[in-house]
């Protein structure tokens, strides 16, 4: 995203912001104003930025691991179909559940610690990346992979040189989409219970009707959670840039 473009998004979501609370009339209790809120991290800044570091470990830590264990199932289910129909039950079975009923069984299982955060992390991130990995593997042109064979390609070199490479698009996808949700993982299990990170400071400062610092909070994970989506963006997009190029071949100019 341009520097301009994102200055002119938080511009008019501060001026809706600031526009709803004084055509609502909302007390601060309620509905504290961009400038309080902005007063409120400016004053807090290294408390938010402590908590914020322990969030960000536990969202980066979760984001690896789930990456890890989707792509790993992904091949798995590729190299042996037969795994499929064993493996496919339990991805939706983890899906099906809520996250909000699991978070408290991983608290009491892994403790207060981050253990438990990135876990939530990786449950949640663990299905986008992996569907969206194996789908793509799936989609395979059949007369690529049949040249490839009579060609006398072994199975992982058509694995590693065709199969793998064409199914990028699609993990790119689902690694954006991991992106975006992993905060809610470690956010969910900062709320059932832990002693640091913007959960738990949200929570603590909304027991207190500290709404100003709860939304200071707040706008301190969205932020880092954008930061963490476009950098997450700029990669994946060198990892596939045959899909991001806007070049016009040569032999199409004419």
């Amino acid at each position: 995203m341009k520097p301009w473009r994102a200055v002119v998004i938080a511009a008019g979501i501060f001026l809706v912001w600031e526009g709803v609370v004084l055509v609502t009339g909302a007390p601060p209790y309620i509905l504290p104003g961009p400038v309080p809120v902005a007063r409120a991290i400016s004053s807090h800044f290294p408390l938010l930025l402590y908590h914020l570091k322990t969030t960000m470990i536990e969202i980066i830590l979760g984001l690896m691991l789930g990456t890890v264990f989707g792509i790993s199932s992904a091949l798995a289910m590729t190299i042996l179909p037969r795994l499929k129909a064993w493996m496919l039950p339990v991805l939706v079975i983890s899906q099906a559940i809520p996250v909000f009923a699991l978070a408290p069984v991983l608290v009491l299982w892994m403790g207060y610690g981050m253990a438990s955060k990135v876990a939530m992390t990786v449950l949640i991130i663990f299905f986008p990346v992996c569907s969206s990995f194996y789908s793509g593997m799936q989609r395979i042109d059949p007369e690529l992979l049949e040249l490839a064979r009579i060609m006398g390609g072994r199975r992982r070199a058509i694995l590693r040189c065709i199969v793998i490479p064409s199914a990028l698009p699609s993990f790119a996808a689902g690694m954006r989409v991991a992106a975006a949700v992993a905060p809610i993982g470690a956010v969910v299990g900062e709320w059932v219970g832990s002693s640091s990170g913007l959960g738990f400071y949200m929570l603590y400062t909304n027991g207190r009707m500290q709404i100003d610092l709860m939304f200071a909070a707040l706008a301190v994970l969205s932020a880092a959670s954008l930061i963490l989506y476009f950098t997450l963006d700029f990669f994946l997009d060198k990892l596939v840039f045959w899909e991001t190029t806007k070049e016009i071949p040569n032999a199409l100019q004419t």
